[in-house]
């Protein structure tokens, strides 16, 4: 996994564990520990090289960095990608996720309440890592959208999807921007932004809209802290995913 920082993946692996039971098979769990840390999941990669493991789960921090071990290892055994969208050389299966329309579905909420010609608003945008494969295609599908709004982008923060890291970029938006109406972005952004607009006063002013559902998210639209989250089914992509490996053996 890229991380086990925040309830997304906890679902994600919730997921595979319930799999693992119901087939009578086990795995083993590696975290890079965040989207930075392309050479500790390298490094990860490599071990599951190993005789003791009949196929690789692979949910990258990179869409491209890993490729030429994935290749490597995909000689040997099977080499499924989990979530995250990835270079397909090498790759044996996927239990994916539509980034761009995740995307997409955000910013087709923002242009259903303000349609173009209507006044404008103004939009914080934390899309997640710069550079991990899933940023670039949520941004392609939450631009397109927007484009057919009259929300405006007017700031963009690039982030590990650390709760610590996120609430150090809502802080920084919100001191630059204080009449900024949406902060849209990451599970963990949405996560950390209710608090800090309790503690603010700015409840009722400044929206949250996330670009995937988590636990602590779902929690946040019941009681209204969050306005929408598209969901894309974390548990059962664990579960998908270690089917396939499975069956690929």
């Amino acid at each position: 996994y890229p991380h086990m920082k925040d309830a997304y993946w906890l679902s994600v692996n919730y997921g595979m564990v319930e799999e693992a039971r119901r087939l009578g098979v086990g795995f083993d769990v590696f975290e890079a520990g965040g989207y930075p840390n392309l050479a500790r999941q390298l490094d990860q990669l490599k071990a599951c090289a190993s005789e003791e493991f009949d196929a690789v789960i692979l949910g990258t921090v990179s869409y491209a960095g890993l490729t030429a071990e994935v290749e490597r290892i995909a000689r040997m055994k099977p080499v499924i990608a989990a979530v995250n969208d990835i270079d397909k050389r090498g790759i044996t299966a996927r239990a994916s996720v539509p980034w761009a329309e995740m995307g997409a579905a955000a910013g087709r909420f923002l242009a259903e309440r303000h349609p173009k010609g209507s006044p404008a608003v103004k939009v914080a945008w934390f899309p997640g890592p710069d550079g991990a494969g899933w940023v670039d295609f949520i941004q392609a599908g939450f631009h397109a959208a927007v484009a057919q709004s009259s929300a405006e982008i007017v700031m963009t923060r690039f982030g590990d999807t650390g709760t610590e890291q996120q609430v150090l970029l809502v802080e920084e938006a919100l001191e630059a921007m204080p009449d900024i109406d949406y902060l849209v972005g990451s599970g963990p952004m949405a996560e950390a932004a209710v608090p800090i607009l309790r503690a603010r006063n700015l409840v009722g002013d400044v929206s949250v809209v996330s670009t995937y559902l988590s636990h602590a998210v779902y929690r946040g639209v019941l009681r209204g802290r969050i306005l929408a989250a598209p969901t894309d089914s974390p548990v059962l992509q664990g579960r998908l995913a270690l089917e396939m490996a499975v069956r690929a053996v």
